[in-house]
Parts: structure tokens; C-alpha cells; sequence
């Protein structure tokens, strides 16, 4: 009988995150989800069963409460197969010359620098088994700029980088290192960009069908079951009705 799989997410707690964990638990994963708010991660471990979903509670900028968590991992979930860099934010749209200092630090903060921190923490157990997975997960903000878009596009771009170098660099230990890079998806991110405005953030998915955070689920756990040898290892992926960041067909 085949060992379960254990998978690790970062940013579990809402949007692509939690969709992802619950496919996951519905597929017979082992599951370490990561999050800021411990009440979403308790209701998660409920939901999905706590035999076989462990929570840790950090946020991903902090370099030394990354490090401490997987450390002091179970024995049961001390073996990580899958790294999922799903926690990532934006903050703000404004013109560069606007833009707050603040927003851009939380967004390198976390966008790259808790990327690297998790996979940091990871790697050298992957590196020394001479395998694991890792899904970094992007956006099409990685692929163009957008107007006032500046910052939270260079962290993305970023991430696609990182993405590459990674896959590289892990290559002679049998790693596989892949990036999803979504469009617009229906999640509380346009909620956070906007600062809590629900009102501006819901007229970002009007007139059109977004994606929606299952649809990109879908997709990690395809790129995760392929066979040893088949590596996704950039896909973007947009709802229809988007052709680039700034096109997008919406019914009047």
C-alpha cells in the first residue's frame, strides 16, 4: 500500500488556499495548513479531520517563526512531500509615485520573502530523499505589468524568477518545481487590495465569470498526481472572458 502523501500550504485559511485543502483532504492527502487566523484553521481541522490535518499559525514573514514551525513538526507530519507557496497578498492600487511604503513592504514581505522562507525551511529534507514537489503559485501580474499595478507585478515577476531558479537549481536531485499563475479569481483578494472596501472590491468580478478558487484546486492537484516524469512547470491559467490584466469582456 502506497504511503500517503503529506502537503504542506501556506495562506490555507480562505481563497485558493482552502479550496486547495479540502480537495486535497477529499483526495487522502496528509494536510499542514498555515495561516494568520487560528479560528479559520480550527474550523478547517475540524472540517477535514484531525487525524490528518496538522495547523501551525504564523504569518510567513516572520523568517524565525517559519523555521521554528517546521522544526517542531509531528513525527507523522515531519515528512513533507508537497510545498504549496500559496500565501501571497496585494496591497493598494496606486500610481508608483502614490504608492505606500507600507503596502509595498507587506507585499515583498510576503510574496517573495515568505516564499523563500518556506521553501527555505523545506528544501533540505526534499534535497536530501532526492524528491518532493513544489507548487509556487504565481499570477498573470508575473507575466505583464499592469497601470498601477507597479510593485505588486515586480513581486509576482518575482515569484516567477524565483520559480525558475528554483527548477534549475533543484534539478539534479529529481525536485520538481512548477508555477500556476491565475487571472482573476473570486477570493478576498481584491478585498484586502482595497483595504476592506467590499463595495469596490465585488465591482472588480461584476459583468463577467471569474474563476473561481476550486477551478484553480483543480488544477494543483492535476499538476501534483502527474507521473513522475511530467513536470508542469508554468501554466497560466484565466477565466474566458479575460484576454490580458487589462482586457476583459464584461456584459453591460
Amino acid at each position: 500500500m502506497e504511503k500517503k502523501k503529506t502537503a504542506l500550504i501556506t495562506g490555507a485559511t480562505s481563497g485558493i488556499g482552502r479550496a486547495t485543502a479540502e480537495l486535497f483532504a477529499k483526495e487522502g492527502y496528509n494536510l499542514i495548513l498555515c495561516g494568520r487566523r487560528q479560528e479559520r484553521l480550527d474550523a478547517l481541522q475540524e472540517n477535514l479531520g484531525k487525524e490528518a490535518v496538522h495547523t501551525l499559525n504564523f504569518d510567513v514573514r516572520d523568517r524565525e517563526a517559519v523555521f521554528l514551525a517546521v522544526e517542531n513538526l509531528p513525527k507523522e507530519f515531519s515528512e513533507i512531500d508537497i510545498l504549496i507557496n500559496n500565501a501571497g497578498n496585494a496591497h493598494g492600487l496606486d500610481p508608483i509615485d502614490q504608492g505606500s511604503l507600507d503596502d509595498w513592504d507587506a507585499m515583498l514581505d510576503i510574496n517573495v520573502k515568505g516564499l523563500l522562507y518556506m521553501s527555505k525551511a523545506i528544501l533540505p529534507q526534499m534535497v536530501q530523499r532526492k524528491s518532493g514537489h513544489i507548487i509556487n503559485i504565481g499570477s498573470t501580474a508575473g507575466k505583464e505589468v499592469y497601470p498601477k499595478g507597479n510593485v505588486y507585478c515586480a513581486s509576482k515577476h518575482a515569484v516567477d524568477a524565483i520559480n525558475q531558479g528554483m527548477r534549475i537549481d533543484l534539478n539534479a536531485y529529481g525536485i520538481k518545481v512548477g508555477a500556476i499563475n491565475p487571472g482573476l479569481v473570486e477570493t478576498e483578494f481584491s478585498e484586502v487590495r482595497f483595504k476592506g472596501d467590499a463595495d469596490k472590491a465585488g465591482k472588480v468580478y461584476k459583468g463577467y465569470q471569474p474563476l473561481k478558487p476550486e477551478d484553480i484546486a483543480d488544477i494543483i492537484l492535476f499538476a501534483v498526481t502527474r507521473p513522475y516524469h511530467v513536470n508542469i512547470a508554468d501554466l497560466v491559467v484565466m477565466p474566458t472572458a479575460q484576454a490580458s490584466s487589462t482586457i476583459v469582456k464584461k456584459e453591460p
